[in-house]
C-alpha cells in the first residue's frame, strides 16, 4: 500500500468508526420497570394489589375522592447507569399539569393503573416524573402509553408522590399489545 493511501486512511479511521449522533439516537433502548430497580435493592411488599381487571374499575374511581395513600419508599435507591440513556418506557400517565386545550404537559408516569391515584403510589424509582412541550390528549386514564425520551436520574416531588427518575418526553403514543 502506498504511503498517501496509508496516511488518507489513517486520517479518516477515526471519522468512519464514529457513530453518528443521528443514528446513535434513532432507536431508543426499551427499558422495564424492573430494570429500573437495582439488584442489590431491598424487596418491597407490594401494599395494594394494582388493579389489572378493569370490570372493577367503578370501584376504583371511587376511592379517588378518599384521602391520598402514604407512598411506600419515598427516596427508594435508582439505577444510577440509566442517567442520560435515550430510552422507551410504558406505562400509565397520572396528570399532573393540563392545558386549557385539554393536554397533558406534566405527568407521572407509572407502572400499572391507579397508582397514585387509587392505590398507594410505588416505590421512587418505580415513578418518572414526565414534562412534554407538546403534550398528550387523554381520551381515558386506563389506556397504557409508550413514553420516549432520555432518562435523567433526579429525584422530584408533586402533590401525589414522589419520582426518582425525570425524563423530558420526545413522543407519547398508545400502547397496544400485540396480537396474539
Amino acid at each position: 500500500m502506498s504511503r498517501p493511501l496509508l496516511a488518507l486512511l489513517l486520517l479518516i479511521a477515526p471519522l468512519l468508526a464514529a457513530t453518528p449522533t443521528w443514528a446513535a439516537d434513532a432507536q431508543p433502548r426499551d427499558l422495564t420497570w424492573e430494570q429500573m430497580i437495582p439488584p442489590d435493592a431491598p424487596k418491597l411488599p407490594p401494599q395494594t394489589a394494582p388493579i389489572h381487571n378493569l370490570s372493577g374499575m367503578a370501584d376504583a374511581l371511587s376511592a379517588e375522592s378518599a384521602p391520598a395513600a402514604k407512598q411506600q419508599a419515598p427516596s427508594a435507591p435508582v439505577v444510577k447507569a440509566l442517567n442520560g440513556q435515550h430510552i422507551r418506557l410504558p406505562g400509565y400517565i397520572v396528570p399532573l399539569e393540563v392545558t386549557e386545550e385539554g393536554r397533558v404537559t406534566e405527568f407521572l408516569l407509572v407502572p400499572y393503573f391507579g397508582a397514585c391515584i387509587h392505590v398507594p403510589p410505588p416505590p421512587s424509582n418505580q415513578i418518572v416524573y414526565v414534562t412534554s412541550k407538546v403534550g398528550v390528549k387523554l381520551d381515558e386514564l386506563y389506556q397504557p402509553y409508550w413514553i420516549e425520551g432520555s432518562m435523567k436520574v433526579e429525584a422530584s416531588t408533586s402533590e401525589l408522590a414522589d419520582a426518582g427518575y425525570k425524563m423530558a418526553a420526545e413522543k407519547i403514543y398508545a400502547y397496544e399489545l400485540p396480537d396474539s
